[in-house]
This record gives structure tokens, sequence and C-alpha cells, in this order.
């Protein structure tokens, strides 16, 4: 708004208002020295007269505001650029030469834990994200059927052992025939030597000795099958309790539940799915290096792992594994430089000793960065010391 006052401000604004005021008091009986000023936004009254000074509205120009506009704009931008520099070198400062680094997330063998055998899902003792031990039994199935074999295999055992003391009861009397026909025998031959017993007679007693013989090896032969048979028995015993501990679900590791597959009451098949666990003594990651860095990378590299959930906690690791053949990079995976397409795998592997005294902070999943350190003589920088 401008406001002209003074005594030749008010000559000047008299000089020229006046003919406007005597125009509008020949056409309409309204206020004398009323007039309408046009501004860019809407007509608005302006009110004049012989003792006050008019007060006349100023519009700025349009271009003035876009550019103000603008400016501000471009200001808010060079701010969030700035802004983003920083936190970018704060969380990659500056490394030494001898140590590259990549993109990854963290990783862990996942291991299904199934069934053996087509079944109904009878228990449930674990659910998702306990840490279980190995040996622990999760889940049970039902087994009222092998129960019921099992039954059986053990009656048979019963009834073979019944039958290895009844063998062995008809060898020892097949023995007692046998010693009985030898002395038989021998009596005969001792007469026949005195002409009081017949050739006859002496034949006849040595056939019984035969016979006799004959009965023990057959008696012998009874006994042997029906240890067998025991043996068997108890083999089909032990089968069927080896198939009823193997619906007994166990964890094979250490480790984390990650998924349940299956409810009380389901029947699966062969091989169904009703857990899957992560291994926590194998947590890695996998990084992609270009030609010039991976070259310089063996297996057994020392490594550290930041991961974004924990940016002030430095993770050991080591590498175990250097792809042997270069392929495209993922799109997942962030690069150091566009030109690089063709990158090497590089698995940087945790400690399992160390997983094991955190278990309880094992994931999968965590995205972070993995550093390694090419030249063991460099040093590596403060944020990149090994936590305890």
């Amino acid at each position: 708004m401008a406001h002209f006052r003074g005594e030749k401000s008010d000559r000047f604004v008299e000089t020229k208002l006046q003919p406007l005021t005597d125009d509008l008091d020949r056409k309409s009986p309204a206020k004398v020295g009323e007039i309408t000023a046009v501004t860019d936004d809407k007509p608005r009254p302006v009110v004049a007269t012989p003792d006050l000074p008019a007060t006349i509205p100023f519009a700025p120009p349009q271009g003035r505001r876009r550019l103000r506009l603008s400016a501000g704009l471009l200001v808010l931008l060079l701010a969030a650029a700035g802004a983003g520099i920083y936190g970018w070198k704060h969380s990659h400062p500056q490394l030494p030469p001898g140590i590259s680094f990549g993109n990854g997330r963290l990783e862990a063998d996942e291991i299904d834990i199934s069934t053996k055998f087509a079944g109904r899902v009878a228990e449930m003792r674990a659910e998702i994200g306990d840490m279980v031990t190995a040996g622990q039994v999760i889940a049970r199935m039902d087994t009222r059927d092998l129960q019921e074999s099992l039954k059986k295999s053990q009656a048979q055992v019963e009834q073979a052992q019944h039958l290895i003391e009844e063998a062995r009861a008809n060898l020892e009397q097949q023995r007692a025939q046998q010693t009985f026909a030898a002395q038989e025998l021998d009596r005969t031959q001792a007469l026949l030597a005195k002409g009081w017993a017949t050739q006859e007679l002496f034949d006849q007693r040595k056939q019984a000795l035969d016979t006799a013989g004959a009965a023990v090896r057959a008696a012998t032969i009874r006994v042997a099958l029906t240890e067998r048979a025991l043996e068997a028995a108890k083999h089909d015993v032990g089968l069927t309790t080896v198939n009823i501990n193997d619906n007994d679900l166990v964890a094979p590791l250490d480790g984390r539940l990650e998924y349940r597959l299956a409810n009380i009451g389901e029947v699966l098949p062969a091989g169904g799915k009703v857990f899957t666990m992560l291994d926590i003594s194998y947590v890695y990651m996998d990084i992609f290096l270009p030609t010039l860095e991976a070259g310089k990378i063996k297996v057994g590299t020392d490594a550290r792992i930041l991961l974004d959930a924990y940016p002030t906690t430095s993770i050991p690791a080591k590498v175990s594994f250097i792809a042997s053949q270069a392929q495209f990079t993922p799109k997942t995976v962030e690069t150091q430089s566009e030109r690089d397409k063709l990158m090497f795998r590089i698995r940087v592997r945790i400690d399992p000793d160390r997983l094991r005294a955190h278990a309880g902070s094992v994931r999968s999943g965590l995205p972070g960065v993995a550093y390694l350190r090419a030249d063991p003589n460099v040093a590596w920088p403060e944020n990149l010391q090994a936590a305890p």
C-alpha cells in the first residue's frame, strides 16, 4: 500500500482525483469522494476526502512472486542434497586403501522339518520365533497304528523265545537218545565178540545210533532257526520303535523357528513340512565386487559387517567363498559404479562360536554393508573395530 502525505501530496491527489469526483457527482448520488480501485485480486473501494489522503493499493508484479517461490524451492533442494551428502559420508566414511565394501543382506541356512511318513499331526510343542536346541521335540505325529504294530512285533518276540526253549529241549532229548544208542551199540559189540549176540542185533544197534545222530543234528538246526526267528522279531520291534520315534519331529540343530506350515489335526503326506528353522551356526552375507577388487580377496580374508539396524556394532567375519565366474549384478544390490556390470559374488560368514554366544540376537534378512580387508597390514578404521 502506498500512502501520499504532506502538502504537495494533497495537492497532487486533489488535482488527480478532482475529475473523477466531479464525474461521479454527475452520474450517481453516491457518497462524495468514493471511487473503485482495480487490483489483481478484486475491486476494493477507496475513499478520498478533501481532508485525508487517498490510499491506493499496490500490487507487486506476478513475475517477482514466482521468482521468490523458485528461489525458496532451490534453497530447500540444496539443503536436502547437503543433508544427504552429509549422511552418506558419515554412514560410509572414507576407507583406507586395501579395504573394499559391498551391500548385502544377512542370511542363514533354512532347514525344513518334515514328516517321514504320512500321518496326522497330533501335538505341537513349539511356536514361531522359539529358540530350539538340537534334539528338542517340537511336534508329534499320530502313532496309534505304529503302536499296534509294535505290540504285534513284541508278541512275535515272545513266541520266538518259547520256540527256542522248545527246540533246545528237543535237542537235549535227541542228544540223550544218541547217548543211549551209543551205549547199546558198545554193549552189543562186546557180546558179539563173546558170541552172546548176533550180527543182526549189532547192525540194529548201529542203525539206531546213526538215527539218533541225525535227530541231534536236526534239533540243532531247529534251535538255530528259532534263534534267527527271535532276532527277526526283535528287529521288527526295533524298526517299529524307530518309526515311532521318527514321528517325533525334532530340531536337527540349534536355531530359531521361522515358519509353521501345519496345524494340529492336519493329515500330511510323507515329507510334509511342519516347521522351517534357521541354522544360527551358519549366518552369512553375499556381496558383489568388481574384478579389480575381487581379485585381491582370498578365502579367509578378514571382514567386518555393519548392519543398518546396528550401525555402531562391527561384527567380525571371514570370507568363506568366492565365485569362480563373474555374473550380472542383481538389481537389488547397489554397486559403487554403474560401469561395473559383471561382478564376483563373495560370501562373508560370521564365526559360529560368536553366533552361539549371541544366539538371541541373530536375525535373517537384515540389510547392511560388508567390509573386506584385502591387505592385512592395513588397520581397521575406528568404526570397524571388532565389537566384543
